[in-house]
Formats: C-alpha cells, structure tokens, sequence
C-alpha cells in the first residue's frame, strides 16, 4: 500500500513555513502573476527563492500554480516567468491552460507539469492525454466520486500520478470554471480575481418592480443560494488511500497560518496512523475531528466523492464561518530571561489559558504570567493585534521556533 503525499497550500512565506513544520509533504504556492489566487499575498521573487530553499532543507517539496487561463496580451509575461521559476528550480508546475503547458515543456523542461483540476479532469482518456504531453501528474476534477477515481487509476500509466482535492471550500461551479465574478463584479476568477460571489446573500426582484428586494428565507440569517459547505474527507482516509490517489490535497491559499498549521497536523496524524494500523487511525479518529475544528471552517461535506449530492447531502448552507479556536501568535525567539517573542494576532491578557502546537501533533497548556511590549513596559491585556510582544508562562517550556499559539 503507497503512502500518499500531503499537499498543503501556503498564500506567504510565513505559511509556507508553517505547512513544513507542521508535517507536509509539499507545498504548492502562487507568485505575484498567473495564478488563480491573487488576493492571496502571494510570493515575490525573493520570498519564492527563499520558500524553496526552506522546504528542500527540510524534505518537503514545492509546486508553483501557473494555473490561470491565459489571453494574447499574457503570452510573453508568462514566457519571462517561466524563466524565472527555471532558475529558482521548484519541483512541479500546476497548469490548466494547454499553452502554458507547452511553453513549460520548453522553457522548463527538468521541472514536473501538474494538470490542474481547473482542466477539467473527468476520464481516463483525458489523463492519457495529458500524459502523453509530458504530464508528471493530473489533478481530478472535484466532481469525481472514488469509484470513478479508481477506475481512471487502473486505465492509466503507472507513471502518472493523481492527486485528488480532500479538504477545503468548494466551488459553485464546474471544476472551479466560474463566470459569476467577472459578471457581477469585472473581476475574472479564470485570471485569479475571484470575488466569490457564490457566498454573497441574494433577494429576489421583479421584473417591473426594479429596486423593490424580496427576501427568500432558508433560515433565519436569509439565504445563500449558491453557497456550499467545506469539504473534509477526514473519516474517509481508508478509501482514499484504497483508491490507489497519489497526493491528498488541501485548499487554501488564502487561509491563516492556524488554518494551514490546523489542517496539515491533522490529516498528517490520519494518514501516518492509517499506515501504521487501521485501528489505531479508528481510535484516533474521535480526537481528529474535534482537532479539525479548531480552525474556520464552514460546515462538511464528502462533495461528490460518493456520487451526485442529493436532499440528502445537500452542499449550501449559510456563509456563516465557525471557529472554535483562535490564533494569538506564532514563537519567533525567546529572551535570555525565558520570554517568548511572537507578533500577537489576537487579544489574550496576563492568567489566561493558551496551547502550544506541538509538531508532533500533541499541544501543551500554558497559562499566562507575564506580558511585555516591544520596549519592555509590563501589560496586563495585549489588545492591540500585530504588535511585537514578550510573553512568559507559569509552567517551565521549551517551544520550538515557528509553534503556533492557540486558545
């Protein structure tokens, strides 16, 4: 049985990071250009260089999305990065458009080519396709169920690989082809301008009442018709891995580093319990689902893994995220005193209860005793998000560099 790689997505330098340490297995990213996340913070030149030296230190490979749909006036921009990313040498390349692929296999031939599901990846024959192009790797639509899954994985090379999406928000349209941003909005989501309007809440007009609004009620926080919940395959590792997917995948370019940090402990804990023992992944599987909760998310889903939603696995719901932890800041040193340093993200005070992320998947409790700013002035509430604080606890640590503080 083949262990399958944990894909995790990282939208700056700082999540990269975090993704490795928190126990992927590759990172795919996004570069200032070309990609389908551009409201993510993306990578600059130097940040990239940097992320891929970080994550090949480490074990941990990286994928760079090139993933956007491409018009003549992005031609020889696209061109020029692909000479840039030939330099930088990450390990794959994420494509949808068939030109981009091309211009890959020319310019950066030593790097792997991954067909994106933005390709719309429903069959066998379409994965031999690309194969025969040169592609490392496809990834399947989301509309694929696992029976489907396994049959393309029997019909195509040994060679090829299929990675498969398992976690993270879902999209309203086919494999992710939307058109509702750049009508509503001017915004194209096929060049990474998505201003997900699938989560927007909508009312009815008439015709000839033009500004007259007509409510349609779901609940009572109104109705977000084309609104879908999150995808978690967390229960499902065994048919996962039994399908014979090569790299399990997670979305979120665009999510905090205690989302990422979250996410990739989690499945990393499923997958590496799985392979040791079935049973030992069962009686874990209790503690996972309640770790998996501790970041945004909407409510889940299996999506069409077990065949076409229906009433009874019914995808939309209110855009309303849940949060059962919050993020307070990430160790970046500690004073020859025993404080810690980190840039606090949300407001704690001096007694209250926090945890450590540990790396191996185990948090510590820790209880707040001292709280300095920046020049040293003693602080009962740090109210004030990113700013630079010294922290100290009552019980005596040692926390690595790069944990997580939650609460």
């Amino acid at each position: 049985m083949k262990k399958p790689e944990l894909l995790i997505p990282a939208g700056s330098l700082e999540v990269l990071k975090t993704a490795v340490r928190y126990g992927a297995d590759a990172v795919y990213i996004g570069g200032e250009q070309f990609g389908l996340r551009a409201k993510a913070k993306n990578f600059n030149t130097d940040e990239m260089r940097e992320g891929i030296e970080y994550a090949h230190d480490h074990g941990v490979k990286v994928h760079v999305t090139v993933n956007i749909f491409a018009h003549n006036e992005d031609i020889e921009g696209i061109r020029e990065y692909l000479g840039i990313l030939k330099e930088l040498k990450p390990d794959a390349l994420i494509i949808a458009d068939p030109s981009i692929f091309m211009m890959a296999k020319e310019i950066c031939p030593d790097i792997e080519r991954h067909v994106s599901t933005q390709s719309n990846n429903t069959n066998y024959e379409t994965f031999r396709f690309w194969h025969s192009l040169g592609a490392k790797r496809v990834v399947c639509a989301r509309e694929l169920s696992l029976a489907e899954i396994k049959e393309i994985r029997e019909k195509i090379p040994e060679d090829l690989e299929v990675e498969s999406f398992i976690h993270g928000a879902m999209c309203i349209s086919y494999s992710g082809r939307c058109l509702l941003s750049a009508f509503l909005a001017g915004r194209d989501a096929n060049k990474g301008a998505c201003t997900h309007p699938c989560r927007w809440k909508y009312a009815v007009m008439e015709e000839t009442r033009p500004g007259e609004y007509f409510p349609v009620n779901e609940d009572d926080r109104g109705t977000y018709i084309f609104n879908s919940k999150d995808l978690c395959m967390l229960e499902h590792i065994p048919e996962l891995i039994e399908t014979g997917i090569d790299s399990f995948k997670i979305e979120g370019r665009m999510k905090t580093a205690l989302y990422v940090a979250t996410v990739a402990r989690t499945y990393r804990m499923a997958i590496d319990a799985y392979m040791r023992s079935p049973e030992e992944y069962k009686e874990l599987l209790p503690h996972l689902n309640e770790e998996i909760r501790k970041c945004t998310y909407r409510q889940f889903t299996t999506g069409f893994y077990f065949g076409k939603p229906d009433e009874n696995t019914q995808i939309y719901d209110s855009n309303t995220y849940m949060r059962e932890s919050t993020y307070y800041g990430m160790v970046n040193g500690q004073t020859e005193d025993g404080h810690y340093t980190w840039e606090q993200k949300n407001k704690f005070s001096v007694g209250d209860e926090l945890f450590a992320m540990g790396f191996d998947g185990k948090d510590v409790a820790l209880k707040v005793k001292e709280i300095k700013d920046e020049w040293g002035n003693a602080m009962e509430n740090a109210p004030h998000p990113k700013q630079k604080l010294f922290v100290s606890f009552e019980e005596n640590v040692d926390l690595s560099v790069g944990t997580l503080i939650r609460g």
